[in-house]
C-alpha cells in the first residue's frame, strides 16, 4: 500500500487545538473580558496584536468554499455591517482600557471586496482612530480578481496594507464553471499588474488541487499561468470536500473528482513546478519566493499560525471581527455567531457576539504547542516538564507507524518531522490530538489529508 492511500484519512488542518468540534466550557461574557484583558496587558506592549475583520457578502456562491458566507448582490448592507463591527471593535476597546498596538490585520471573507472603496475606507479609519500601528505592521486582504479595482487598491495602500491575496483556485474554464468561480486569465492578470503598480510588494496566489474535472494536462496549464505571473506567495491547497456541511458543493458529485494517486498527482505536479522556479516550501500547503517575508520568518522561526492561517507574527491575541469569526487568547477561543442578523442583534445589545468557544486545559494549552511547532518548525522538544503531559506520551506511542515509514524522527526529548513526513503534517499532528482519540468522530467532520 502507498503512504498516500495509507494516510489519506480525514483529519484537521490545525489552525486551532483543540479543534473546534472538540470545544467545550466555553467562556462567559465576564470570562471572556478577563481573558482577553489579561492577554492584552500581558502583550500589547511587546508583540501588540493581531486583527481579523470578516467581511462575508458574496454576489455570487464559489460552490468549492467552505467559508461562511453571505450571498447578495444588495450591497446595501455594507453600512449597517460596518457599524456593526466599528461596535464590537468598540466593545474590546473598552475591556484594553488603552490603545491597541497593531501588528497586524486582514481582512477576509466572503469577498473584502464587495464592499466599496468608500466603505472600507470609512471602517478603516474607524479601526484606526482608537488605535497604534506598529512600525513592523503587515495588513493584508483577500480579493476577487473579477471586482477587485484600481480604487480598492488605492485606499487600502493609503491604510498602509501591502499584502493581497487573490483567489484564482485554478484557470481551466471546464473547472471555472463546475465551481462557479469565472475570472479570466486577462482579469486575474490586469489585477495584479494594477497592485504591483499601485505599490503592493506582496501578492499571493490561492490555489486549489482536487477539484471537480482538473487533469493533470489542466492542472499544467494553470500552473505556467502562475509562474508567467509569478506572486510572492502561493497557498495550494486540496480541496475539502465536505458537502454534508456546505451543500453548495453538490452541484458536482464524488465522481467528478481526482482522488488517491490522481488527486496525488496533481500536487506533486505542483511541488515540481514551484521547486523548479525557485519557490521554497513553507510550512504546509504553503509556497513563496526567498525574498518573501514569511520565508524569512520561517528561517528564523518565527513563523507562526492561527485561524487566519499561516503568518510571519506571533501575537498572544488575536481579536477577530465580524460574523462567525474566531478570536483567540492563547488560553480561550470564542466564536461569533454565525448569521448576520443575530450577529448584529448581539453587538446592539452591547454583548460581545460570542455562542461557543473554548476554555483550554493546562494539556489542551501543553498539545497545542507542540502541534504549532510541528505546523510551524517541523520540530518540537519536550526538555521541560510544562512541555510534557499524559497526552504527548500517547501521542507519541500512536506515532510509532509513522516513525517506521519514515515521516518522523523521534528521540527521547525531540521530534523531527522528515522531508517527506511534511506532505503528511495533519496526520503527524493528528496523533498528538488528544481530544480526537478520547472522542473519534462517528460521522463525518473533516476533510481527507491527501
Amino acid at each position: 500500500m502507498s503512504l498516500v492511500s495509507k494516510y489519506n484519512i480525514a483529519a484537521p488542518r490545525y489552525t486551532s487545538y483543540p479543534t473546534v468540534p472538540y470545544w467545550k466550557n466555553a467562556p462567559t461574557q465576564q470570562q471572556w473580558r478577563e481573558k482577553v484583558k489579561l492577554s492584552f496587558d500581558a502583550s500589547n506592549d511587546g508583540d501588540g496584536i493581531s486583527l481579523y475583520i470578516h467581511l462575508p457578502y458574496c454576489e455570487s456562491l464559489c460552490t468549492y468554499c467552505a467559508c461562511n458566507t453571505r450571498i447578495t448582490v444588495n450591497h446595501k448592507v455594507e453600512e449597517p455591517y460596518i457599524e456593526s463591527l466599528l461596535k464590537e471593535w468598540q466593545l474590546y476597546l473598552e475591556v484594553f482600557g488603552k490603545r491597541p498596538k497593531l501588528r497586524e490585520l486582514h481582512l477576509g471573507g466572503g469577498t473584502p471586496t464587495f464592499f466599496s472603496p468608500e466603505n472600507l475606507n470609512k471602517l478603516l479609519q474607524g479601526i484606526f482612530k482608537g488605535s497604534e500601528i506598529c512600525s513592523d505592521a503587515e495588513f493584508s486582504f483577500e480579493a476577487h480578481p473579477a471586482n477587485t479595482t484600481r480604487k480598492h487598491l488605492e485606499t487600502l495602500y493609503q491604510h498602509g496594507f501591502r499584502r493581497i491575496s487573490f483567489g484564482i483556485q485554478d484557470f481551466d474554464l471546464k473547472v471555472q464553471d463546475a465551481i462557479n468561480r469565472m475570472q479570466s486569465c486577462e482579469q486575474v492578470e490586469n489585477a495584479v499588474n494594477e497592485a504591483r503598480t499601485v505599490g503592493f510588494d506582496s501578492v499571493n496566489f490561492d490555489l486549489v488541487y482536487g477539484l471537480p474535472f482538473q487533469t493533470l494536462e489542466s492542472v499544467s496549464e494553470t500552473l505556467d499561468m502562475v509562474i508567467r505571473l509569478r506572486p510572492d506567495r502561493i497557498a495550494f491547497y486540496s480541496y475539502a470536500h465536505v458537502p454534508w456541511l456546505k451543500p453548495g458543493q453538490r452541484k458536482f458529485t464524488e465522481k467528478d473528482l481526482p482522488v488517491d494517486k490522481e488527486k496525488r498527482a496533481l500536487y506533486e505536479k505542483g511541488l515540481e513546478v514551484f521547486e523548479r522556479e525557485g519557490y521554497k516550501a513553507v510550512g504546509m500547503d504553503h509556497f513563496s519566493l526567498p525574498h518573501d517575508s514569511l520565508y524569512r520568518a520561517l528561517l528564523q522561526k518565527k513563523m507562526h499560525r492561527n485561524f487566519m492561517g499561516y503568518t510571519q507574527n506571533y501575537t498572544r491575541l488575536l481579536v477577530a471581527l465580524g460574523a462567525s469569526s474566531i478570536s483567540d487568547t492563547w488560553d480561550a477561543f470564542a466564536q461569533n455567531i454565525k448569521t448576520v442578523e443575530e450577529y448584529q442583534q448581539a453587538v446592539n445589545k452591547g454583548e460581545f457576539p460570542i455562542f461557543k468557544g473554548h476554555i483550554l486545559s493546562r494539556e489542551d494549552m501543553v498539545l497545542r504547542m507542540h502541534i504549532l511547532n510541528i505546523m510551524c518548525k517541523g520540530y518540537t522538544s519536550w526538555f521541560n516538564e510544562n512541555e510534557q503531559c499524559e497526552g504527548l506520551y500517547s501521542g507519541l506511542e500512536k506515532m510509532r507507524a509513522l516513525e517506521n515509514d519514515g515521516l518522523v524522527e523521534i528521540s527521547l526529548r525531540e521530534l523531527n518531522v522528515t522531508p517527506l513526513g511534511m506532505a503528511f503534517l495533519r496526520n503527524i499532528c493528528l496523533c498528538l490530538d488528544a481530544c480526537y482519540w478520547e472522542r473519534t468522530p462517528q460521522a463525518a467532520l473533516f476533510s481527507s489529508t491527501v
